[in-house]
């Protein structure tokens, strides 16, 4: 019988559980709609369902010994999902406490950046490092960060907001409420918006002039600036600007040996890598240049947010 662990990715529309051994492998997986349950014991209770049908398909061949969840808002202290503003049930959330009381299993939370990074450090390519951050790239910007080899959750579980560190003061409109954001400019999001401003500052041609807003991803924008486009280039060029530069102050705090990027806008490789790159050096306090990797993700092409997940558990275990 294999000892594995339940990971769950907790997203605003799909929830995502697998069935992960100690190596990281993910034995098997489910997903149900996030917020198809009109209410939140509902939706703990078909969480519960699909994980006994996945135990059930194994055959008596797993044996689960916790939960771990990834999850927006989510605070490792509590124990609990605080307001997250993409899901439609708020307050706080108390999904570990509710989650043990039903299946009597171990059950710890973090966000879903924090969770990458303890999947980084288990699964990933920050093996045997005690000191980096990795940086989740999608819709918005998280962070999490390891130091001698902890996670930094801070005072109330909440550490590693980075991409609410404000890079333009009075700048661009945030979902969280302020003006200014990194995320508004660094994230899959963030990218967009810079090509609309930049297409309409300037009168180069280019492929992307013909998508409007609502279907514009950061992926067209990476395949335009593959082909040369000098919009889609440019943004590429001010997004990396923009990263680097709070990358180097985010070196002088904590001094990792490597920054690892993932999740969707990173998977634009050297385009994002290098100018980020050169930002960070080119702002970096002198005694830590060219001391730091910027490296992708060695979770990228998995589930890693399910990965990350069951690794936040399988560290609690041991």
């Amino acid at each position: 019988m294999v000892d594995v662990v339940a990971g769950i990715d907790i997203g605003g529309t799909n929830t995502v559980i697998g069935l992960v051994n100690r190596d990281g492998d993910c034995i098997s997986e489910v997903s149900l709609p996030t917020q198809a349950e009109s209410s939140f014991a509902n939706y703990l209770a078909s969480i519960v369902s699909k994980i006994d049908g996945l135990v059930q398909v194994a055959n008596g061949t797993v044996r689960v010994k916790g939960i771990g969840i990834g999850a927006p808002n989510g605070s490792y202290n509590l124990g609990a999902i605080v307001d997250a503003p993409n899901l439609k049930w708020k307050g706080i959330l108390p999904i570990c406490r509710e989650l043990k009381l039903q299946t009597k299993l171990p059950v710890a939370l973090t966000n879903d950046a924090n969770a990458a990074a303890v999947g980084e450090m288990l699964f990933g390519e920050a093996k045997g490092m005690k000191d980096f951050i990795v940086i989740t790239l999608g819709t918005g910007l998280g962070s999490g960060i390891v130091s001698n080899g902890k996670l930094v959750i801070g005072n109330d579980g909440f550490a590693g907001e980075m991409g609410h560190t404000v890079v333009k003061p009075f700048g661009r409109q945030c979902g969280c409420g302020k003006r200014g954001c990194l995320e508004t400019y660094v994230s899959a999001t963030g990218i967009c918006r810079t090509v609309y401003k930049l297409l309409a500052s300037s009168n180069q041609p280019s492929m992307l002039r013909s998508i409007s807003f609502e279907q514009l991803t950061s992926k067209m924008i990476t395949e335009a600036a593959q082909k040369g486009d000098p919009i889609a280039r440019e943004a590429f060029e001010y997004t990396g600007r923009i990263l680097g530069t709070k990358l180097s102050d985010a070196v002088a705090f904590f001094s990792p040996e490597a920054i690892f990027l993932f999740g969707g806008l990173s998977k634009a490789g050297d385009l994002i890598l290098d100018p980020t790159k050169r930002h960070m050096e080119e702002n970096m306090f002198p005694v830590f240049k060219n001391n730091v990797k910027i490296i992708p993700s060695g979770l990228n092409g998995k589930n890693a947010a399910v990965m990350g997940a069951a690794a936040l558990i399988w560290q609690e275990l041991e």
